[in-house]
């Protein structure tokens, strides 16, 4: 998934990069509402950290103005205000969550992935596909107790198609948001349909995958 990281203390920006690319999300930085729209402007993220105590332009502003250009984006606000107004505001601005600094990083990491939980429509992180079951948290896909075998990349693409269950991705969607952007000549490569056949050759071994669907012309779905 790809998050954008709006923050001005530089050091916490980086130390939430760091730690959101070891639990396999794809980060990039602003550290002002200046840089914040122009790297919105450019790609879509699947989530987007705001502090509110932005240098040039007030947090709750650009918080605004995201929604505009990233709808599809969920939001969590980090930031050193302690007023319930702000929160308020922030909440209902569009924000889908409100972390207080000091904050955990595990905590951060465990919001978010409420968060996608939520709007898929799962109650927990356990996730059936048929006779498959998907954790979200462990990061593993299992058929009556036994471990597929997926690679982390693999893991990914499936767990990303399962977030967004029942919508038609297109390669390049799947691709700018589990593993970023493609040169022409990955996309060209059909570099995702490699992992989706990959993911089909391991699976099939235990039993029918007729729920991840190929659209052609467009790309994959997961249809439940």
């Amino acid at each position: 998934m790809k998050v954008l990281i709006i923050e001005d203390e530089r050091s916490m920006a980086l130390e939430m990069e760091d730690f959101l690319k070891r639990s396999s999300y794809l980060c990039d930085l602003a550290f002002n509402a200046r840089q914040a729209r122009e790297q919105m402007e450019q790609s879509g993220y699947d989530f987007i950290l705001l502090d509110l105590g932005l240098p040039d332009r007030d947090g709750l502003q650009v918080l605004e103005e995201a929604k505009r250009i990233c709808p599809d984006a969920s939001y969590i606000i980090l930031t050193a205000r302690g007023k319930l107004e702000d929160r308020i505001a922030g909440l209902d601005l569009g924000a889908d969550d409100y972390l207080p600094k000091p904050f955990s990083l595990l905590e951060l990491q465990s919001r978010m992935q409420a968060i996608s939980r939520r709007k898929s429509g799962w109650k927990d992180s356990s996730v059936e596909l048929g006779d498959f079951s998907i954790n979200l948290v462990t990061r593993v896909a299992s058929y009556q107790g036994n471990d597929v075998g997926l690679s982390k990349k693999e893991f990914d693409l499936l767990s990303y198609l399962v977030l967004h269950k029942n919508r038609p991705l297109t390669r390049l969607q799947l691709g700018e948001h589990i593993w970023g952007s493609f040169s022409d000549d990955d996309y060209d490569s059909n570099y995702i349909d490699v992992h989706i056949k990959n993911i089909r050759k391991k699976m099939t071994a235990f039993a029918p995958v007729e729920w991840l669907q190929t659209i052609r012309g467009v790309g994959y779905k997961i249809k439940l």
